[in-house]
């Protein structure tokens, strides 16, 4: 087992990339977020107009919770415990005793039951990750990776936080790693993901996914008739900004943080391909970023006169773009050297 150092709490950008950095860094392997994210596979792009979230389609921008975890285990060699739960009393129980020994762990919440967020904030959304590291009485000390400090939260919340009911309902998830190496081939791990993110986007078998995702939303927006009910339309739109800008950070926070990665990922391993395709795919978060003030600003407006088919347009270019990024990726082999470092990057 890696070392244990005091929890340290930090702000991170996603709430399931930041956990598990803040968790791996806990037992000595010190990576950056968009390392982790990049790594594990975290970027993606789903359209699932058969799964809804308070009767609006999915629009994942990542992919889907727990997948950073599970990424973290396949390519870092790192082993979680994992375990989810049908009686909140032994939930409890085994949380309380885990923390009391000095353990941080991760838990799967709902942002509706968490009172330390602002009331705008709190909605039906049950994959926000935090941590716990500690308790004082009846309050749990929480590292939550989106705020700037530490938080506390009474044990009723955090119990109704953690069984919330409805679509991913988080059924008391708690993880914690109990294995971590240090001596990874980064090189290599780093090839293998950013190969199988490139397939994913630009050939997965559904039209649901990946670009072919991002061109079917844009050709369900266009289908939208504002003259014939606007008010579902600016639903519609408000939901695809809220997906995007809201959870997590959204489209285009995780496109630069995947940019991120690949900056880091190119420094690593020397490739100047790989700068570039960090260069296009900041271009490209700052086009989702274009597209979400396009649909805001519909949303805002008193009448029904927009013009949907410039919002497809906009999102049809985000789509573009990216697909310039993945072939790019593609097309420019990586060096094989096995002079992979000997710790962490």
């Amino acid at each position: 087992m890696a070392d244990t150092r005091p929890m340290e709490h930090r702000q991170y950008a996603h709430c399931e990339s930041g956990v598990v950095t803040a968790l791996l860094r806990n037992k000595g392997l010190d990576l950056s977020e968009p390392m982790v994210f990049g790594i594990t596979g975290g970027l993606t792009f789903a359209y699932l107009p058969f799964i809804k979230i308070t009767n609006l389609p999915i629009i994942a921008y990542r992919m889907f919770p727990g997948s950073i975890i599970r990424g973290a285990v396949k390519n870092l060699a790192v082993d979680f415990k994992t375990k989810r739960y049908r009686d909140k009393r032994e939930a409890l129980a085994e949380l309380t005793r885990l923390v009391d020994g000095g353990t941080a762990v991760g838990l799967q919440t709902s942002v509706y039951w968490l009172p330390y967020f602002p009331p705008e904030m709190r909605f039906q959304f049950n994959a926000h990750n935090l941590i716990v590291y500690g308790r004082e009485g009846e309050e749990f000390l929480v590292s939550d990776p989106v705020f700037e400090h530490t938080v506390r939260i009474k044990t009723d919340d955090l119990q109704n936080a953690r069984f919330a009911k409805g679509t991913l309902a988080p059924k008391g998830f708690i993880y914690y790693p109990i294995r971590v190496i240090p001596s990874v081939d980064f090189r290599a791990v780093i090839r293998k993901s950013i190969k199988r993110t490139v397939h994913m986007m630009l050939y997965a078998p559904m039209p649901f996914i990946g670009i072919k995702g991002i061109r079917c939303l844009a050709r369900r927006i266009e289908r939208l008739d504002p003259r014939k009910d606007a008010k579902a339309v600016r639903l519609f739109l408000g939901h695809i900004v809220r997906m995007q800008e809201e959870i997590g950070t959204g489209g285009g926070g995780f496109r630069f943080m995947y940019a991120a990665f690949l900056q880091e990922a190119g420094q690593l391993l020397d490739s100047p391909p790989l700068g570039e395709a960090s260069r296009m795919m900041t271009e490209a978060g700052d086009m989702w970023r274009l597209f979400a003030l396009a649909c805001a600003r519909v949303c805002k407006s008193k009448t029904a006169d927009f013009n949907l088919g410039e919002i497809a347009e906009l999102l049809r270019k985000c789509a573009a773009q990216e697909k310039l990024v993945y072939l790019l990726l593609k097309n420019s082999p990586l060096p094989k050297s096995s002079s992979a470092p000997a710790g962490p990057c």
